[in-house]
């Protein structure tokens, strides 16, 4: 994934992706770095955040695609839900992952 993949970046988010033909459905990943948080409870904080706005937005993914969100900054888990969701659905309308 980090060596085929592609990366859409801005801010504190990147998104890697790549086509993955073999499944019928998405895999998505969200890493965290220590660096970010030391707290493990903020850190799995912002993974959450993450994970539930792919889950409201998985129904637009058109395709089986490995996805990997890396969060870069801490200031993730104090963005407002609404300007993260806009923020995320903008990188993977960048990376053509939505219909």
């Amino acid at each position: 994934m980090y060596q085929r993949g592609r990366t859409v970046r801005t801010g504190p988010l990147a998104v890697k992706f790549m086509l993955n033909e073999r499944r019928h459905t998405y895999r998505c990943a969200v890493v965290v770095s220590k660096k970010v948080h030391k707290s493990a409870v903020a850190r799995n904080r912002i993974r959450r955040r993450i994970y539930e706005i792919i889950r409201q937005d998985e129904k637009n993914i058109n395709a089986s695609y490995d996805i990997v969100v890396t969060v870069f900054s801490d200031e993730v888990a104090d963005i407002p839900p609404k300007q993260l969701q806009k923020t995320l659905l903008s990188l993977f309308k960048q990376a053509d992952m939505l219909s």
